[in-house]
């Protein structure tokens, strides 16, 4: 009876639990704004390892503009261009505020993410999001 358990117990370690390098899942939320802005602010709080995502449509040539602040830790933004994952942007090395011309037309995405000590730790971060995509600033 031992022998089984001690089986067992080998086998959910093996098979059983998901290895820990795994990324977590990858939380999409899409960002509207309402009818006749050109902006909107979220907010909410990002946890360990989790990773959000806030998806916008915009065009080539319209002037995006994100603006991030944080709770304490190492919380992090990337804006991410449409159909790819190389960033354009980096919060941790190009800090908290972004104000650049888009270079295609598609869908972008504004990552957020924590690291360090507030990533492995598994802390809770609150945060505040301010995006603003005036449609004047899109090539026609």
């Amino acid at each position: 009876m031992k022998k089984l358990f001690v089986y067992m117990l080998a086998g959910l370690l093996m098979f059983g639990t998901p290895p820990i390098w795994a990324e977590a899942d990858i939380l999409q939320k899409q960002i509207q704004f309402k009818k006749g802005t050109s902006g909107t602010t979220v907010s909410g709080k990002i946890k360990g390892h989790e990773t959000l995502d806030y998806q916008l449509r915009a065009k080539a040539g319209q002037t995006m503009t994100v603006d991030f602040k944080a709770g304490k830790g190492a919380a992090y933004f990337n804006i991410l261009p449409p159909g790819s994952d190389t960033a354009l942007f980096i919060g941790s090395s190009s800090g908290n505020h972004f104000n650049e011309k888009l270079p295609a037309d598609g869908v972008y995405t504004i990552r957020l993410y924590l690291m360090g000590g507030a990533k492995d730790g598994n802390k809770t971060v609150n945060y505040s999001l301010k995006i603003n995509l005036p449609i004047s600033g899109g090539s026609k």
